[in-house]
């Protein structure tokens, strides 16, 4: 069960239920063709900040799983202005996917990924960075915002 709550999945199956809202009740055409297209740039951003701060954990060692112990702090790359830089490129991810789609009911995706990652996924895991890490966590948490 667990695995099916990794962000990425969730990611990808809200991608999936924004494209499935879309077509069932798109309400109105927010963006319109071929400006929609736009969103292309925020897909490829979003999966690019993910992308290069996932491939940091790897390269320093440090356990990426949402649900698993904290390996390292760093502030490297983005982890320097905001504390969720992943999470960050999951939700640019998601409103390059809503403004790729257009209408206004695949924006759904993006605000609730951000909630359930600002009061679920991030809670979880900063209680275990200041378990592991104490006032050091502490510090980095005073001098990076969560977000940006």
């Amino acid at each position: 069960m667990r695995f099916l709550l990794l962000p990425p999945i969730v990611v990808l199956m809200s991608a999936g239920i924004m494209f499935l809202l879309h077509v069932a009740v798109p309400i109105v055409q927010l963006v319109p063709r071929p400006a929609n297209f736009a969103g292309l740039i925020l897909v490829v951003a979003g999966l690019g900040i993910a992308n290069w701060h996932a491939r940091l954990f790897r390269r320093i060692g440090s356990n990426i799983n949402t649900f698993g112990e904290p390996g390292r702090l760093t502030t490297e790359g983005l982890f320097r202005r905001t504390r969720n830089p992943m999470y960050l490129g999951m939700i640019v991810f998601l409103a390059g996917v809503a403004c790729m789609l257009g209408s206004i009911s695949p924006m759904a995706g993006p605000l609730g990924f951000f909630i359930l990652a600002n009061y679920w996924y991030i809670p979880l895991e900063e209680r275990a960075m200041a378990l592991k890490f104490g006032n050091e966590y502490f510090e980095y948490q005073r001098s990076v915002p969560r977000w940006l």
